[in-house]
């Protein structure tokens, strides 16, 4: 094994055995780009950035004002469109899954509070050690594989928690319906306020239409303006502007540093782990909450002698939330929503009374519920999900 010794960078490469440091001073190994800065492994702060985890919609098409189509990331559509999103098996090479949005209604015309974005929020412990808002604040790269049906310039922007600081972004889509690879160097805010604990640390918006109210921020700048969901440029591109206009996203990655490494690809398991701080659920994967499933549902023990039926022995979540989830019960009987199940006939729930950390303490680890009408049963089951989304 050869040894790679360096001791002046000077105006050339050096290579050594697959090992190499360009001008700059980046390393590659083996066609590698090592990170300029950080460690090698949890350097990406974004979670789901390959679309993989999808443990509300099993995959199916979502429509709505805010939909969740994979985990972590959001769609509004706040226009007099309709957008149709969804986790797609259509990825670059490397990846098996992208989030596709799909106009359905046009709206050609938004008014100045209107908006279609898609939305990733970073939660503050994610990324404090950027220093943002401070004399040592790092810079950052954002990366991402995109795909549309449509070409030209389009925007989006980072903010802070408070949404009155930010830096605008934008990328060029030179060819329709082709996955194109797009890296962004991000300098490190110096100035602002970023939140480093619990709440939302960073807003990272990309815009599919929106209008002036929301188009404020400086491409290439931080500024201070107000609720930045893209740039001040003019004739960007609207997803929503166009019918059976498609954008397609996946591959996402911000990392501390000023160059691009590759994907950090962590295992299912990690990454579903990830996504179950800010929502979780009792239904196994690819089963929808809201189906009607006895696979993974919960069973408890019940107090028949009273009117309400009270679940003693609740549901520990099995991780800790990102903070007091809002809890919903289905039956699994039927998917019924604030129901439960006694042997295929279902029961209401009292939702004021279902609790987070009622039994379990402090930490967000759980629930117990009470549940109203008596029965002659030993039990009942239900299904869960659990919500604590930035």
């Amino acid at each position: 094994m050869s040894t790679l010794r360096v001791n002046t960078l000077q105006s050339t490469s050096t290579t050594d055995g697959g090992i190499s440091i360009d001008t700059s001073g980046h390393v590659t190994v083996d066609g590698v780009v090592m990170p300029s800065s950080g460690p090698l492994s949890n350097r990406n702060r974004i979670i789901n950035g390959d679309m993989r985890i999808d443990q509300r919609n099993a995959g199916a098409s979502v429509s709505g004002t805010t939909e969740y189509p994979v985990d972590r990331f959001r769609v509004d559509e706040i226009t007099d469109g309709v957008t149709s999103c969804q986790q797609v098996s259509d990825a670059p090479a490397g990846f098996s899954y992208s989030l596709k949005v799909t106009t359905t209604t046009a709206d050609a015309s938004l008014g100045a509070a209107q908006y279609c974005r898609t939305r990733h929020r970073i939660e503050g412990y994610q990324m404090a050690d950027f220093g943002w808002g401070t004399a040592d604040a790092k810079a950052v790269t954002l990366s991402f594989w995109v795909k549309s049906s449509l070409t030209g310039t389009f925007g989006g922007a980072l903010s802070n928690s408070a949404a009155n600081h930010n830096y605008g972004i934008e990328y060029a889509i030179s060819s329709a319906n082709t996955w194109e690879y797009k890296t962004i160097a991000i300098p490190g805010d110096t100035s602002g306020t970023w939140l480093t604990t619990n709440g939302i640390g960073i807003r990272l918006d990309f815009g599919l239409g929106v209008g002036t109210d929301y188009s404020t921020a400086t491409a290439g700048s931080w500024t201070s303006t107000s609720n930045a969901l893209t740039t001040t440029t003019a004739g960007l591109v609207s997803v929503i502007g166009t019918l059976n206009a498609t954008w397609q996203i996946t591959g996402v990655q911000l990392e501390v540093g000023s160059v691009a490494t590759p994907f950090e690809h962590r295992s299912y398991g990690d990454e579903l782990a990830r996504c179950q701080r800010y929502y979780s659920t009792s239904y196994d994967p690819g089963i929808a909450p809201g189906t009607g499933s006895d696979q993974g549902s919960i069973g408890t023990r019940h107090d028949s002698t009273t009117t309400n039926i009270g679940v003693w022995a609740g549901t520990n979540f099995g991780h800790t939330m990102r903070a007091a989830p809002t809890v919903t019960l289905y039956s699994p009987h039927d998917g019924a929503v604030d129901r439960v199940s006694n042997r295929g006939t279902n029961l209401t729930v009292h939702t004021a009374n279902v609790t987070v950390n009622s039994i379990f303490g402090a930490g967000c680890k759980g629930f117990a519920a009470i549940v109203v009408s008596p029965s002659a049963g030993p039990s009942i089951t239900y299904h869960y999900t659990a919500s604590a989304e930035l």
